[in-house]
This record gives structure tokens, C-alpha cells and sequence, in this order.
């Protein structure tokens, strides 16, 4: 673990998140957005980044960048611990048949990231508006949330009504759906934890 503090006041600007993700750090600085950023060795799964829970309060996020049958693209942005069912979910977020991972290439195209590091904050860098952002309606009820600043080697921790301006900012209008699979969902072997 690098350096950070979970008791450091969020700030405008975030110095942390200046030196990991500049072009982020002043969107966010110019539109009076406060954040607080914990610089942390890569972590690539929801699992690895567990080992910061301690440090870091609030919601925690997992990202699922994925595409439907016509090649429509959407970014998920659930709470960690939701199971997100891929066989049942393109009917919760309005998807043409099933959906499956977007590629690498469409990643960096739409997203400005890499593997690993997909996060809510990638709207910023989907400029012609082709991801549709879905929220998770169980992120709602958490005040601060988290997300990497573009790169998985840091944690930023931002008011959700903060988080809801920066889309709006980047022109994107959240669909907020549930996404736990449920019961009534069709068994599946495609639930993500």
C-alpha cells in the first residue's frame, strides 16, 4: 500500500488524483467537485481490492463495460458485493439479447482506460455518447462512493450527488436499475460477484 489517509478530508483539487489522472482531477476541479484519492498498489479484481477495505469508507464499485447483441455498449457500475446475472440482465437495462464483455480496444476507444481499470469516471472520455450508463439501485443508498481515477492503482472516494453531477456534466443520464439477480431469474451460471 502506498500513501493515504481514510480519515483525510476530501479536497478540490485532489493532489493524489492530479498526479495519476491530470485530465480527471481538473474536470473535476473546474466543475467544484471534491474528492479524496488513495494511491494503492494495481488492483485488477473486486477481490484484491478488498484488502483496502479499512482505509477507504463508503460504497464500494465493481465496473462491467459490456455489449449487446447490436453492439450497443454499456458501463455498469454496481456495489461490490451485487451478483449481476449476464444471461438476465440486458432485460433490466434495455439490451438487445444477451450481453457479453466489450474488447480491449473499445475499452481504451470509449473509456480512456485499460483492463482493470474500468470505472464511472470513464464517461468523461466517451466524448460521442455511445455507453450507455446503468447504476445500480443498491449504490444509491450509499452517500460516498468509490471509484479508480481512471487507473487501478488509486481509490477515489466521491459524494454520490458529486458523482451525479460529473455525469451530467460529461452528458450522461444514469438508467439506476436493480441489478441483483434474483429468484425469478432463470438459474445461470453468468452471475458475477
Amino acid at each position: 500500500m502506498m500513501d493515504g489517509d481514510r480519515d483525510a478530508p476530501f479536497s478540490h483539487p485532489d493532489a493524489a488524483m492530479a498526479a495519476l489522472a491530470p485530465e480527471l482531477a481538473a474536470f473535476l476541479d473546474a466543475a467544484g467537485l471534491t474528492t479524496r484519492t488513495l494511491a494503492h498498489e494495481a488492483v485488477h479484481t473486486v477481490e484484491e481490492s478488498r484488502a483496502l477495505r479499512g482505509r477507504i469508507t463508503g460504497a464500494h464499485t465493481k465496473n462491467l463495460f459490456l455489449k449487446d447483441k447490436k453492439s450497443r455498449l454499456f458501463l455498469v457500475v454496481a456495489e461490490e458485493g451485487t451478483a449481476v446475472d449476464l444471461k438476465t440482465l440486458h432485460g433490466r437495462i434495455g439490451g438487445q439479447g444477451r450481453l457479453s464483455f466489450a474488447g480491449p480496444d473499445q475499452m481504451r476507444t470509449h473509456l480512456g482506460v485499460e483492463p482493470g481499470s474500468v470505472t464511472a469516471f470513464g464517461t468523461l472520455n466517451d466524448r460521442d455518447g455511445a455507453v450507455r450508463l446503468v447504476l445500480d439501485a443498491a449504490l444509491m443508498a450509499s452517500d460516498i462512493w468509490n471509484c479508480h481515477p481512471l487507473t487501478n492503482r488509486a481509490t477515489t472516494s466521491i459524494a454520490r450527488d458529486d458523482l451525479m453531477r460529473f455525469f451530467a456534466a460529461t452528458g450522461h443520464e444514469p438508467l439506476v436499475a436493480v441489478l441483483e439477480a434474483t429468484t425469478a431469474d432463470e438459474p445461470s451460471n453468468g452471475s458475477i460477484r
